[in-house]
């Protein structure tokens, strides 16, 4: 270990991080100027990694959980020789158009594992890709070979620690043994609103030790006591670990460092000049945006090694490939990021079954067809319906299994669902009830932003649930989701419909997709466009015309149903009792349909007919096709009861739809 020279580095870190914050005149010094010295060893000496190959499978992955300190991991990618950064995009330190966000964004630099920024989120997703990796390790590396053999560490502060979901996660972390975690703690003691003495003074070390993790104590400014502690950290497989860092916010401004004035502001001209003095960074334009003399041999001297080390395991794995053709096969089609056709069940029309139930069968058949396809449920696995048939129980005990029992813990869940998509090579799913998404919803926020295919099953869709009343039964969840921008939100009208969604689910690779499944039985129904199966995939189809409509006549419908779910089975109901041309239209898929070419919408919903909407949930959004007036909604919470009796108090049957039609 070279310390002069992870010095320089720390230094360099310092330099960049005071000048792009000053000139953005907006940013967070305080973490990056504090843990400079962690992040000079981290990607110095602990990190396998490769800045030439940046998406090389089994390098370790780090995840910025205290994302507002963002400036360190940029600061980190330019000097490490990450290839698609320049001294220019930490110039322009969030400004537009910047890959160097205000908080790291997955996608825009390569070397960012995940989105971050919302804090407590990123230890989630990196438990999400430690069991990545324990599972691909499982299903890969034989007796002879080892393809699959990283670790993930993340970086935390008090604030990630406060969130609750740091507690969730870290709690089914230590559960699950995962020895290959390692969270470093950057203990600087301070938040915005000051001493963390006016808000958090619990024990972190005795938490995490009942949860089941080895702690470890050190100081962030000795080299070689990190090196050890992660070490001893690397040594401990049974248990996941904490190494917490004494530590000094914002070290290295003279009148600013150890207080809240250095979380979240710039320094301040004079405070920078007089910081630079005190590290001995030349005044001037020399010490603008400064690198210190030997940073950056230090790592182009490390850049040999990393490649090294990545062509030595190059090397492991295509000896691997030559003896394990089968599984070289599995690798490729696992990495691949795309899905492999599944067949689904058949249903018949006149089939009585619940959304959930049908969409446990086509899960059965997408596992089938794809072996990486993994996730599990809040504690819910049998009202959500999503057990993999001889898939295996995910465990300390076994990490070949596919089934993940995320205990109550649907935000963490979520998040870790995240993580495993993000590492690559698994696709992954999770599951709870609708009205439970209020918890997760900040993680799907960031599944949608991180542009990841995490499919959420969220069944009991509507006041159907019945008995469990009003805190179970979801009214405004549907209109809350679609609201996200990049969430596919699919409700389908029955097991086919289903089917369908969950194949559209699995094929799509730019963002999430909701399933809301009933609980109740729901009719299999017959389709008059016979084409219905690709019609769907615009996001609705047109079910029945009834009377002298088109596709009879050749004449244009004068009201149109559209309908989405359990509703659509109401539809049909009241529009045989309303007579006359009526049209009967599914859409599973709102925003799909709202983003289909004007002339594709109009083939199914014809300008200059009057539309009426019934979905059992609150109108918004529903008024893009129709008046007021004709939206049948539930803009109210709902009754304990029996289902047809809570949908009869609340107005919203099929003779209510009906007079609606008549209107």
């Amino acid at each position: 270990m070279n310390t002069n020279a992870l010095e320089k580095v720390a230094l360099s870190i310092r330099a960049l991080t005071m000048d792009a914050i000053q000139k953005a005149n907006s940013g967070h010094p305080g973490l990056p100027l504090g843990a400079a010295e962690l992040g000079a060893v981290l990607y110095g000496e602990l990190l396998r990694h490769d800045p030439s190959e940046p998406k090389w499978p089994d390098r370790d992955r780090f995840v910025l959980s205290a994302g507002h300190g963002s400036m360190f991991l940029y600061s980190l990618l330019y000097l490490a020789g990450y290839q698609d950064i320049t001294l220019e995009d930490i110039k322009n330190f969030r400004q537009t158009g910047s890959p160097c966000a205000g908080h790291p964004e997955h996608g825009l630099l390569a070397g960012i594992e995940a989105t971050s920024g919302p804090l407590g989120q990123g230890i989630a997703m990196a438990v999400g890709m430690a069991i990545a990796e324990s599972m691909l390790g499982a299903r890969f590396n034989t007796d002879k070979r080892t393809v699959v053999d990283h670790h993930t560490y993340a970086l935390t502060g008090d604030g990630c620690l406060q969130e609750g979901i740091s507690a969730e996660a870290s709690s089914l972390a230590g559960h699950l043994r995962l020895g290959k975690l390692i969270v470093f703690y950057d203990s600087n003691r301070i938040t915005i609103d000051g001493s963390t003495d006016i808000t958090f003074t619990e024990d972190v070390a005795k938490r995490y030790e009942a949860y089941g993790w080895q702690v470890l104590r050190g100081s962030m400014y000795d080299f070689e006591e990190i090196l050890r502690l992660t070490g001893q950290a690397k040594a401990e497989s049974e248990k996941p670990s904490l190494i917490i860092l004494s530590s000094i916010i914002g070290k290295g401004s003279p009148k600013k460092q150890g207080s809240s004035e250095v979380h979240g502001s710039p320094l301040g001209p004079e405070e920078v000049s007089a910081a630079k003095a005190g590290l001995g960074i030349p005044p001037g334009p020399a010490g603008e945006f400064y690198v210190a003399p030997g940073a950056a041999e230090y790592f182009k001297a490390k850049a040999k090694t990393w490649k090294e080390a990545r062509e030595a395991w190059r090397a492991e794995f295509e000896a691997w490939s030559r003896e394990n053709p089968d599984k070289r096969k599995e690798w490729d089609s696992f990495h691949s990021g795309k899905a492999i056709p599944a067949d689904p069940p058949v249903f018949a029309a006149g089939d009585k079954i619940a959304a959930r139930t049908a969409g446990n069968k086509v899960l059965a058949a997408q596992a089938g067809a794809n072996a990486n396809l993994v996730g599990g449920s809040a504690d819910l696995k049998s009202p959500n319906a999503v057990g993999i048939p001889d898939g295996g129980v995910y465990g300390a005990a076994s990490r070949s299994g596919r089934y993940i029992y995320f205990g109550i813990r649907e935000f963490s869940m979520a998040a870790i669902s995240n993580g495993i998509q993000l590492h690559g090579g698994l696709r992954s799913f999770c599951a709870t009830f609708l009205v439970f998404s209020d918890y997760l919803r900040p993680a799907l926020r960031l599944s949608a932003l991180m542009k990841q295919p995490v499919i959420y099953v969220l069944t009991h869709d509507s006041i159907f649930v019945g008995e469990d009343g009003p805190t179970h039964q979801p009214v405004e969840h549907l209109a809350s989701l679609r609201a996200i921008p990049n969430v596919r939100v699919f409700r389908p009208a029955d097991a086919e419909e289903t089917a369908c969604a969950w194949a559209m689910a699995m094929e799509r690779q730019d963002g999430p997709t909701v399933l809301a499944l009933s609980r109740q039985n729901l009719t299999v129904f017959p389709k008059e466009d016979p084409d219905w199966k690709n019609t769907i995939r615009t996001g609705a189809y047109i079910v029945k015309n009834s009377g002298a409509s088109a596709g009879e006549t050749g004449e244009p419908p004068d009201r149109v149903i559209i309908a989405t779910g359990s509703e659509v089975g109401l539809a049909l109901e009241a529009a045989e009792a309303a007579g006359g041309k009526v049209r009967v239209v599914s859409m599973p898929s709102r925003e799909l349909f709202e983003s289909q070419p004007r002339a594709i919408q109009e083939t199914i919903i014809p300008p200059g007919a009057r539309v009426i909407t019934c979905e059992a949930g609150i109108r918004t959004g529903w008024e893009r096709w129709a008046k007021p007036e004709d939206i049948l909604s539930i803009d109210r919470f709902g009754e304990s009861g029996p289902a047809a009796k809570v949908a009869e108090a609340l107005g919203f049957t099929a003779g209510a739809l009906a007079r609606l039609i008549k209107k």
